[in-house]
């Protein structure tokens, strides 16, 4: 990895106070269950003309420290076991680090990872407590390339949140009349109640099982020949076959790694917005499963109609319940795919999507568009993490596998018919 230098760390304090009667900022039912961990993602950009180091980072630091006063919450504490943010206005930490390479040389070179050099050192997916909700670092190559990431704790934001997030600092820094408007009020919607299922024991690997990931391609045209390719299903998204075709090539490597088929799981994460408003800030999600019980099922096809017509059934169910009902049924969901995770008898496989977020349109500084977009891994057993590529036509994978599957995986020649392996993939 290449080595990387700190140059200044600091506290990003807020342009304007937090005034006391916002304070404190309880969490909703749904920040509740979620794990107290930095969720990292990160911007490439080529070099910016007209502008030097210490001007870009005195942009980022101008534009975060207006923005921050909208999202105050992200500049506070944690505190009383996780159910509210002390809204101190401690601010943001952040970093301005230089990297001792060019950033080509990393993104072109399997043997270096981006996704790690331009986080602060063992943050991404690590816990958030006593710490700044917010992280972010700027990151300075030799060729004058930069990056921009951040770390959020999933406490408090979930991947909406955190995208609409950098959507608005970057017009922040782009339009000095701009304001933002997030909505703190995800407990009104998700308030507190008992018989939360714990999702802590489905969250880490197994020590003695070595993971590793691969980020793949999906160039829109070979979308395109994916959909092309099944028969019998209505109008697939790009984010359907490309899950279902993942999930395929890694239920055939584990099935080829046991010498025997086993029924499969993956659950998948639908946006509960707009049901509740498009500003809310916070974790609202529902999550809900596929299962492959045969051979047969993992067939595209198979699978597809399966994954549409589960996801449409809770679509339809979350339509026509009440305000106060969302929540029961968002905790019913939960706890039966946590139920059947604790049942040893799948294989797992957690699936995320960021797709359609607007994570290279929307996030321009004001020295263009980033020209890669990148995360980390997930230290779940089996993951599958999918956001746009550059074009936003075209979907980049990050998959999470044991490494024994991993080399299975990787030579499928189904999956390299319409992905393409990414140099500078995750060790």
């Amino acid at each position: 990895m290449a080595a990387s230098t700190i140059l200044s760390r600091k506290m990003i304090k807020l342009l304007s106070p937090t005034p006391p009667s916002l304070r404190q900022h309880n969490l909703s039912l749904m920040d509740c269950i979620n794990l107290p961990q930095y969720s990292p993602v990160a911007f490439l950009y080529p070099k910016p003309e007209n502008y030097n180091k210490n001007q870009i980072s005195q942009i980022l630091e101008n534009s975060l420290s207006k923005v921050l006063s909208s999202y105050y919450p992200f500049a506070g504490r944690i505190k009383d076991n996780n159910t509210y943010v002390d809204c101190d206005d401690t601010g943001a930490e952040y970093l301005n680090v230089k990297i001792n390479c060019s950033m080509s040389e990393i993104l072109n070179n399997s043997s270096n990872d981006v996704a790690d050099v331009v986080f602060q050192q063992d943050l991404p997916w690590c816990s958030t407590l006593n710490r700044s909700p917010l992280v972010v670092q700027l990151s300075h190559f030799d060729c004058g390339g930069i990056a921009v990431s951040a770390c959020m704790s999933h406490k408090i934001a979930d991947g909406y949140s955190l995208a609409k997030f950098i959507n608005d600092w970057a017009t922040t820094a782009r339009h000095v009349d701009f304001k933002p408007s997030p909505q703190f009020n995800a407990s009104t919607f998700f308030p507190l109640m008992d018989g939360v299922p714990n999702i802590m024991s489905i969250n880490a690997s197994p020590e003695s099982q070595r993971y590793v990931s691969r980020i793949y391609n999906f160039s829109s045209s070979n979308l395109r020949r994916l959909k092309n390719s099944i028969t019998g299903i209505q109008n697939p998204t790009r984010v359907e076959v490309a899950t279902s075709l993942i999930h395929k090539c890694g239920a055939t490597a584990s099935m080829e790694n046991l010498g025997l088929f086993k029924p499969s799981l993956m659950s998948h994460v639908i946006n509960l917005r707009p049901l509740i408003p498009l500003d809310t800030i916070g974790n609202a999600t529902c999550v809900y499963s596929t299962i492959a019980m045969t051979e047969n099922e993992i067939k595209l096809s198979n699978y597809i109609a399966q994954l549409q017509k589960v996801k449409q059934q809770v679509r339809n169910e979350l339509k026509n319940l009440d305000m106060n009902q969302i929540v029961p049924y968002a905790l019913g969901k939960m706890k039966g795919v946590v139920d059947m995770m604790e049942k040893d008898i799948f294989d797992i496989y957690v699936s995320s999507s960021t797709c359609n977020f607007g994570l290279y349109s929307k996030n321009n500084f004001g020295w263009g568009r980033p020209i890669k977009v990148t995360c980390t891994k997930y230290p779940m057993k089996k993951s599958v993490m999918l956001y746009d590529d550059p074009s936003e036509e075209g979907i980049d994978v990050l998959i999470t596998l044991p490494e024994d599957e991993m080399l299975i995986f990787q030579k499928d020649k189904e999956l390299l018919e319409f992905a393409s392996p990414i140099a500078g993939t995750i060790k």
